[in-house]
């Protein structure tokens, strides 16, 4: 057992450092030039890195603005967040400065100074803004995936919801709104937008907070790759006959009552791949053209006949 604890702690810490990697190349590599602002504590950085002319490394800054955040929280919620939020956000900013080539005491040309990265950021914006945002969710997910976390605000929703009841998801959403908000109101009133507008910079920034936000939702959650369908029919043996032996999928019968005419009836659920669904209502349909039919999505399937996920 303590073995086995062991190797899954090992592999929570290399995930969540895979994760800080790939966000700190979204952010350090391809968000921060292009002056489009993720939000949060990476976004209020960014911030103060323009503010400062570019003197203020945007990963010290991070790390610098989530110790008090950090230990607001360890104050508030007791240990919830403990060493992994310290290691996330610590692993991230380290490799921001040091993708960027800010790394304190250490200069050189950083992966943000490719042709590649310029090339893209002259020529392709979109595209730039978009690999970012990919990375950036990816790696975010993975943190969350393996039980780490950023801090920054989700420390503050968190806080929020323990003082005042405030949805987290809520809360984040009115901080990145600031931040994002702010961080234009910087680049405008600086002059740092280059030849796009701060407006339109901005509006890239909510786009970009959309795509991380889904991908950070399809690393958590999976892609719909299953369907479950609950059944409501008189024939229902018939219907689970033909789901074993055309599907070859199982089948379970749950007992129901139905309020309506306040009778006992049994209700099958069974679970198909996305391709087998039109296959499967046809087959009912064939069965009982009657029958009521829920299909639902499916993240995560767990035994026979459906593949695992990490």
């Amino acid at each position: 057992m303590g073995k086995f604890f062991k190797h899954s702690l090992f592999l929570d810490y290399f995930f969540i450092t895979i994760g800080g990697i790939l966000m700190a190349l979204g952010i350090g590599v391809f968000l921060v030039d292009a002056r489009v602002v993720p939000g949060g504590v990476s976004g209020l950085s960014m911030a103060f890195h323009y503010l400062s002319g570019g003197r203020l490394p945007v990963g010290t800054m991070i790390w610098l603005l989530n110790i008090p955040l950090y230990i607001w929280g360890i104050k508030e919620l007791g240990k919830r967040f403990g060493v992994r939020t310290f290691y996330g956000f610590t692993i991230s900013s380290l490799m921001i400065d040091i993708f960027r080539g800010e790394f304190p005491g250490l200069h050189y040309k950083g992966l943000n100074q490719t042709d590649t990265v310029v090339h893209l950021l002259n020529n392709d914006f979109l595209f730039l803004v978009l690999l970012g945002a990919v990375l950036l969710g990816l790696g975010l997910g993975i943190i969350f995936k393996f039980k780490g976390s950023t801090g920054g605000s989700d420390i503050v929703a968190a806080i929020l919801q323990k003082r005042y009841g405030t949805k987290p998801g809520m809360a984040i959403m009115i901080i990145d709104f600031f931040v994002i908000t702010f961080a234009g109101l910087i680049i405008y009133f600086k002059d740092l937008s280059g030849d796009k507008p701060a407006f339109a910079l901005t509006l890239y920034a909510f786009f970009l907070l959309f795509i991380s936000s889904h991908l950070i939702d399809v690393v958590l959650d999976g892609f719909d790759y299953a369907r479950s369908a609950l059944i409501i029919s008189d024939h229902n043996d018939k219907i689970a006959q033909v789901i074993m032996e055309r599907l070859s999928r199982g089948a379970t019968a749950l007992r129901g009552r139905g309020l309506y005419k306040n009778m006992e009836r049994e209700v099958l659920l069974t679970v198909v791949s996305r391709k087998e669904v039109t296959l499967l209502t046809e087959l009912i349909e064939e069965i009982d053209p009657s029958a009521f039919v829920i299909i639902n999505n499916v993240h995560e399937v767990l035994g026979e006949g459906f593949r695992r996920r990490i």
